[in-house]
């Protein structure tokens, strides 16, 4: 009777092993799935994946969010609402990515 209560409790905590390669697949997946197609960036924000939406910003095709402020040709300007692009794509702003 004590090795089948055991054995119940043992089971009640363990993960099984599908369910583990499920989390451990969402912790390690990569995110990275390059820069956003061209024709892309005019579609809604929500059914874009988060690095398309900032690619489109940083290719100067999406108008940029956020209250920052950068200098731009020696002035610092707001860039909330504008289109502007970063330095990956020719443009003046930084590129803060690790």
């Amino acid at each position: 009777m004590l090795h089948f209560k055991q054995d119940q409790l043992h089971n009640k905590y363990r993960l099984n092993t599908s369910t583990m390669v499920k989390i451990y697949e969402i912790y390690n997946a990569d995110e990275n799935i390059g820069p956003a197609p061209s024709g892309v960036c005019s579609k809604p924000k929500s059914s874009l994946p988060a690095s398309w939406v900032s690619s489109c910003k940083s290719q100067g095709k999406r108008k940029r969010t956020g209250n920052r402020q950068e200098k731009i040709r020696g002035k610092t300007q707001k860039v909330t609402g504008k289109r502007i692009k970063g330095k990956k794509y020719g443009g003046p702003l930084p590129d803060y990515s690790a």
